[in-house]
């Protein structure tokens, strides 16, 4: 299975990082070879955007309620709008990827860090088109809650940690499995929707009964990373 981690190109910090979650995956033997994938920068989000016809459709500063998608779209702090803009556009990439070959791929962004072996059937045999490998605790908001809810389950689906109304997916997208069916549907969700930040637009709502994460953990986030997007 092709791997991919999403590294910035010219970063130090962004190499170091990634191959430390090359590192552990060979620690810990994994039956698959991570390779780093370039990361989108703000100087391509004009022409990225552009090329591929996506348009950001996310707020920067004002909580906003989405009628079309029936979801309350709640800023994420941004110093450089570009940068989020940017690792959406490097994820979409790979999303595309997918669709285009065919095959199902595992996508990290630099920060993630193995735990433990990845037992790839797991993920492979659930009935999820997207999972993730991530413990929640640290990777997202109310991890703890998520964490009980899911916690030693083989591969669960994404549960409910809020209101209806307010976009819940993956805890965290820095490390998860999609396949070709999964990467075609958040592409035409993107298409419907506009573009918004990964783990928001990638959301059960809007991708009902096809998103799941793995309760025997293998990944988590590595500490003392500082964020590409929020800086």
């Amino acid at each position: 299975m092709k791997a991919y981690v999403i590294t910035l190109e010219d970063n130090v910090e962004s190499f170091a990082a990634a191959d430390i979650l090359i590192d552990s995956s060979n620690h810990f033997e994994n039956e698959f070879t991570i390779q780093k994938y370039r990361a989108s920068e703000p100087k391509d989000v004009a022409s990225g955007f552009f090329n591929r016809g996506i348009k950001w459709n996310y707020p920067w500063t004002k909580e906003f309620m989405d009628m079309q998608s029936g979801l309350l779209k709640t800023p994420y702090e941004t110093e450089d709008p570009k940068k989020r803009m940017a690792c959406f556009l490097s994820h979409w990439l790979l999303w595309y990827k997918c669709a285009e070959i065919d095959e199902p791929l595992l996508i990290f962004e630099h920060d993630a860090i193995f735990t433990r072996q990845l037992q790839l059937n797991l993920v492979t045999d659930s009935p999820y088109e997207i999972v993730s490998l991530n413990d929640p605790r640290g990777a997202t908001r109310k991890g703890q809650r998520y964490h009980e809810l899911i916690a030693g389950e083989n591969v669960a689906p994404v549960p409910w940690i809020d209101v209806y109304n307010v976009p819940q997916g993956l805890p965290g997208n820095s490390a998860y499995y999609i396949t070709p069916k999964g990467a075609k549907k958040i592409l035409e969700v993107v298409k419907e929707y506009g573009a918004w930040p990964n783990d928001a637009i990638m959301c059960k709502q809007l991708m009902p009964k096809m998103l799941g994460c793995l309760g025997c953990y293998a990944t988590s986030i590595q500490r003392n990373i500082e964020s590409t997007t929020t800086k």
